[in-house]
């Protein structure tokens, strides 16, 4: 592995999946072989025996196969522990365990969170403790519009307060949002936050400083 990241968020359905497969087919573009995962999303979809998980589908590359391709699947669109608590208990040390073997198979490895950075794992493990096993920098991933520099912010700051390396946070803006009103709430991102904070409009150039490392 030469770059990893692990992918969180200030919520659910702020656009991880997005950055992470459009960080992912940057790499492949770039002639990396990319390791993109998400080893738990719950809210998945019965397809014959087998339960397949949309954001997993939309970031995987070809060669990923088994766990390395899809590790903890849920139905329910619920937080991992309340999911697992149904249909099946969650082991960390087995997610550290394929996300090593995958890694080593790699120079790019994406790993995406579920939900936010406090959604429970176990009982005694969230997804920010999760992100502290594997060791990688985070990416935070943010809304572009309103109520996006608090909740961004606070992000911010739990993952800080945990000695994590915050290595950007990225706004990613969906079609149609008010780009000026975008750039003014990364501006005031970035008088409060010392890293780099970009805004993601399908320009592979902002990809590129992701790529970097």
């Amino acid at each position: 592995m030469r770059i990893g990241y692990f992918v969180t968020g200030t919520d659910t359905g702020v656009g991880k999946t997005y950055v992470t497969a459009a960080l992912a087919a940057r790499g492949r573009q770039l002639g990396m072989r990319v390791f993109a995962w998400k080893p738990i999303e719950t809210g998945c979809t019965a397809k014959g025996d087998q339960l397949v998980g949309e954001d997993q589908e939309a970031i995987s590359s070809e060669w990923q196969r088994g766990e390395l391709r899809a590790l903890y699947q849920f139905r329910r669109p619920v937080a991992p522990l309340v999911a697992a608590r149904e249909e099946g208990q969650i082991d960390p040390a087995r997610v550290v365990e394929v996300f090593r073997r995958g890694a080593s198979m790699a120079d790019v490895v994406v790993v995406e969170g579920a939900g936010g950075w406090r959604v429970p794992v176990t009982d005694d493990l969230d997804m920010g403790g999760l992100a502290r096993l594997l060791g990688l920098p985070v990416i935070v991933v943010a809304r572009g519009g309103l109520g996006t520099i608090n909740h961004t912010l606070l992000t911010v700051e739990a993952v800080s307060n945990e000695q994590q390396t915050v290595a950007m946070v990225v706004l990613s803006a969906r079609p149609g949002e008010d780009r000026a009103f975008v750039e003014e709430n990364a501006h005031e991102i970035r008088r409060r936050f010392p890293g780099p904070v970009l805004t993601l409009w399908e320009n592979p150039s902002v990809l590129d400083v992701l790529m970097a490392g």
